[in-house]
């Protein structure tokens, strides 16, 4: 049974309010209750402003909760002293979206920083810098400045330096948000492996939804201050049931075509567009949905389909996205075979008749 290594219980945090709200309490974080898995990599996303980097500050006591509670390895932070937090921040390592890297330093002695402060002795230090820089691919760096580096060799120093205490937790806040597609990829890969091999909880705070998508085991939705979804990666992508959750996952898939799209496709094709969405069903097995749809298709040998916009792409190893058809045929058979597909998955209808968008 997997344990919880950081639970919010129903935890708030509050600031003075600025503008409109000047003289006000505005709770950035706002009555959350979340387990995250130890072991795990768990992502929390959410537009500007719902509240993550606070998130964040709660779990290592950078801020404390102004209600509620937060309970990190086991201790409550709010009953902790100063030199317990200290010993809790010990074991827990931060890389953040600009780096944070010395300038003037090497790129071994920004690794070795850390450790210089919890007052490692010079030989340990070495041998543990060089073990990170062999780690994390750039050991023939170590001797460089920030400045020679590249973007994704400065996030892998960060990464190297955040793990030289051997932290139980790793908090990653906008990790690759300054970094290109390809070296997003590395890092990410990174990441997995730091998981994986080491047994480091990671928790991954990104307004990039194909970062969740890539490497998260569970993901937390927030909005405003408030936890809106949690739960596995897959579940949550799949069956969303909040509006901002559905709203990142077609920026981030564009599997289903606009208002202005579906106008287009209605210009150029005659019949009824209907967007069917893909996933898996978990407990019916794999791929018995995508099965299910090309059966139903059978069934109605008098209606023409063809595909005319889509998407399926993977996430957490299993295929979720959507199609777009053009059905064609007698009324009664397109409107039969419309009312199968609605037994196995979600459909959206856009009627040829009049070309007016209703969701189903």
């Amino acid at each position: 049974m997997l344990s919880s290594i950081v639970s919010f219980n129903n935890a708030s945090k509050a600031f003075a309010g600025f503008g409109k709200a000047k003289g006000n309490l505005v709770n950035a974080v706002d009555s959350v209750t979340l387990d995250i898995e130890e072991d795990s990599i768990t992502g929390v996303i959410g537009y500007s402003g719902a509240g993550k980097s606070t998130l964040v500050r709660l779990i290592n006591a950078l801020e404390l909760p102004t209600s509620g509670s937060v309970v990190v390895d086991g201790k409550d932070l709010t009953t902790l002293n100063q030199k317990q937090l200290r010993e809790l921040r010990s074991q827990i390592g931060m890389i953040f979206q600009q780096f944070n890297l010395f300038n003037s330093r090497s790129v071994a002695k920004n690794v070795e920083y850390p450790l210089r402060v919890a007052g490692w002795p010079k030989e340990k230090r070495e041998a543990r810098v060089k073990e990170l820089l062999e780690f994390v691919g750039i050991a023939e760096k170590a001797r460089q400045y920030p400045s020679q580096l590249s973007g994704g060799q400065k996030q892998r120093v960060g990464i190297a330096r955040a793990l030289a205490t051997s932290p139980k937790i790793l908090l990653a806040d906008e990790a690759t948000s300054a970094l290109d597609p390809e070296t997003t990829s590395e890092v990410l890969n990174l990441l997995k492996k730091v998981n994986r091999e080491l047994g480091t909880t990671i928790v991954v705070i990104t307004h990039e939804m194909h970062v969740v998508r890539s490497i998260c085991d569970q993901v937390a939705v927030m909005e405003k201050g408030k936890l809106l979804e949690a739960g596995p990666v897959y579940n949550v992508f799949a069956f969303a049931q909040e509006d901002a959750t559905k709203r990142f996952i077609n920026s981030t898939i564009q599997d289903k075509p606009s208002a202005d799209t579906v106008r287009r496709l209605q210009q150029a094709h005659s019949g009824t567009i209907v967007t069917v969405t893909v996933s898996e069903d978990a407990a019916a097995g794999n791929g018995t949905q995508q099965r299910d749809i090309s059966e139903i298709f059978r069934t109605q040998p008098d209606v023409h389909s063809a595909v005319v916009y889509g998407s399926i792409t993977e996430i957490a190893q299993r295929p979720y996205g959507s199609l777009t058809y053009v059905l064609s045929g007698p009324d009664a058979s397109v409107t039969a075979l419309i009312a199968k597909l609605k037994t196995v998955t979600a459909v959206e209808e856009w009627p040829a008749s009049n070309g007016n968008e209703a969701q189903l």
